[in-house]
């Protein structure tokens, strides 16, 4: 445990032996301090992104409740979540974050298991982070340029065509790409940027929202609950012309199967009860919170990573929990003439809210932010991505593995490993045709990669055998008040995966069961024999070759 009386000199020292009492060597520069590495994690959260881009989604289901009760429950349950997570970062402060917890607290299959989710989790959070930011731009370049909804163009039709969105989020891929491939030192800068970005520009929002205004309704319409759409609504598509649950396969549509399997689930998804509308809507707040992570992979450039590392897993939720609160009380509040449908139906609820409100300068800037930040996120995140997978690759655990470990000589980046994982976040905006499925996908691969080590030092602890986290090993410690904590946490993350892979997500769930087959069949006559997890030879140089 770091004394604060140390010099910076004496810290970094005691950071090295702690580095190398893990079995590694120092490579990278401890340069970044406890707000450095709070703000990566901050950044990739994003609430300007996940919260403003589902915040019609929740809006549908439960009306104004989903923000004002919903947003800080899924808060509370995350900090849990991030506290678990922290205490584990405390311990192991190395650049192998979740792979390398998983392999020390429970051997090289659970950590190719969690390896295999977090990427997956990742691929989708990109899709996701750079497919709402294509349909957030359409929607804020039409209001600017008073373009009608339904405006048509060629080839695609609509503006609204899912597919033409697609070819806007890869106009917006590109330079992210372009930069992390070749620009890495821009990445970083653009890292720091973002957080005072996100505070300000929630400032500035919260501020001509609350100031200028024109709709402001009473205390009451804030806790309001009503349903303008039946989670039976959700779930079903036009198959021969009728209404009927179904599941959506990219531009294919066909009967329901686990309507067909469990025929009471019409009526009960007609009845559309509170619990299971509730419960629908809190995926808004539930994917905002990915990506905190971060803090753990740069515990090797972190001055006191023990401590820092882990304040900053549990800051950067914590911190966007109240921001986030604050802004969509804000944006709920001035909801134009109460008229909930209205606004949870429009296209772009977050810019109606904005332009019926604002004047236009006022409007378009409001846009202007919220879309910057969105594209910062999503560059973020494909440099987390990128090295999630390079780093995999490293040691083997995937196909094509001594393709995407390769290091641009003159670039020093995993360039392959760019290229590749964003061209797989746009396929899979192509097999998952709606913005909620990928957002589902993404948050449920997450959080099981999440929660794989905190259960298995939650496994540990309980069974006194194996490695664990300690006062004496993990300085930012949950006392004892730890095992109640990450039991709470494990349940949380089964019920959401639960929640999130159920119609209107059917996708969801045959998706997660199918890569379950597949990566227990690839594991069994593959990877079992072949994959080692992470040695630190291995880590070593993947850390020399990311300088």
């Amino acid at each position: 445990m770091a004394d604060p009386k140390l010099s910076r000199e004496e810290m970094i020292q005691q950071d090295v032996a702690d580095l190398k009492s893990l079995g590694y060597t120092q490579q990278l520069f401890r340069e970044m301090g406890g707000f450095s590495n709070f703000a990566i994690s901050f950044s990739i959260i994003s609430i300007l992104t996940g919260a403003v881009l589902l915040y019609g989604t929740g809006l549908k289901f439960a009306g104004p409740v989903i923000n004002s009760l919903g947003w800080p429950l899924v808060s509370l349950f995350t900090l849990l979540a991030a506290a678990s997570m922290a205490e584990i970062a405390s311990a192991y402060p190395t650049a192998g974050g979740l792979y390398f917890w998983s392999y020390r607290l429970g051997g090289k299959g659970f950590a190719w298991v969690t390896a295999w989710f977090n990427m997956v989790g990742q691929v989708t959070a990109t899709a996701a982070i750079n497919m709402g930011a294509a349909i957030y731009f359409v929607g804020a370049v039409t209001r600017l340029l008073h373009i009608p909804d339904d405006y048509k163009i060629p080839v695609f039709g609509s503006l609204s065509n899912w597919y033409f969105q697609i070819c806007v989020m890869v106009m917006l891929l590109i330079p992210q790409v372009l930069i992390n491939a070749f620009g890495i030192r821009l990445t970083a800068k653009l890292n720091g940027i973002s957080v005072y970005w996100h505070l300000i520009g929630v400032l500035v929002i919260v501020g001509f929202l609350t100031f200028f205004g024109k709709h402001h309704s009473d205390i009451g319409f804030l806790f309001q609950y009503t349903n303008s759409v039946t989670p039976l609504d959700a779930s079903s598509a036009l198959i021969h012309e009728q209404s009927v649950p179904a599941l959506v396969i990219g531009a294919y549509s066909m009967p329901s199967p686990l309507f067909a399997l469990f025929p009471f689930l019409k009526s009960f998804y007609n009845a559309a009860p509170f619990a299971l509308i509730f419960t629908l809507g809190l995926l808004q707040a539930q994917w905002t919170y990915t990506g905190y992570d971060a803090s753990a992979h740069v515990a090797e450039e972190t001055i006191m990573a023990r401590k820092n590392s882990a304040w900053g897993i549990f800051l950067s939720v914590l911190v966007s929990a109240v921001a986030g609160y604050i802004l969509l009380l804000v944006l709920t509040w001035c909801i134009p003439n109460r008229d909930i449908a209205k606004t949870a139906n429009d296209a772009y609820p977050v810019l109606y809210i904005a332009t019926e409100n604002l004047s236009a300068f006022m409007a378009n800037l409001v846009a202007v932010i919220i879309g910057v930040a969105m594209w910062l996120c999503g560059s973020s995140s494909i440099a987390s991505m990128s090295r999630m997978w390079y780093a995999f690759s490293r040691d083997n655990g995937m196909p094509g593995a001594r393709l995407i470990k390769q290091v641009h000589p003159k670039y020093h980046t995993p360039i392959w490993a760019i290229v590749i994982s964003s061209l797989f976040s746009v396929v899979i905006c192509l097999y998952a045709a709606a913005y909620t499925l990928i957002t589902s996908i993404s948050t449920i691969a997450l959080y099981i990669a999440y929660i794989l080590p905190v259960f298995l030092n939650w496994r540990n602890k309980l069974r006194r055998k194996g490695e664990f986290t300690t006062p004496q090993t993990a300085p930012w410690n949950l006392g004892k008040w730890g095992a109640t904590i990450n039991f709470i946490a494990i349940a949380w993350v089964v019920l959401i995966s639960i929640m999130f892979s159920i119609p209107p997500n059917e996708l969801v769930l045959w998706t997660m069961l199918i890569m379950l087959v597949k990566l227990g069949l690839y594991w069994q006559f593959w990877a079992k024999k072949r994959f080692t997890g992470p040695t630190p030879d291995d880590e070593a140089e993947l850390r020399q070759e990311m300088i």
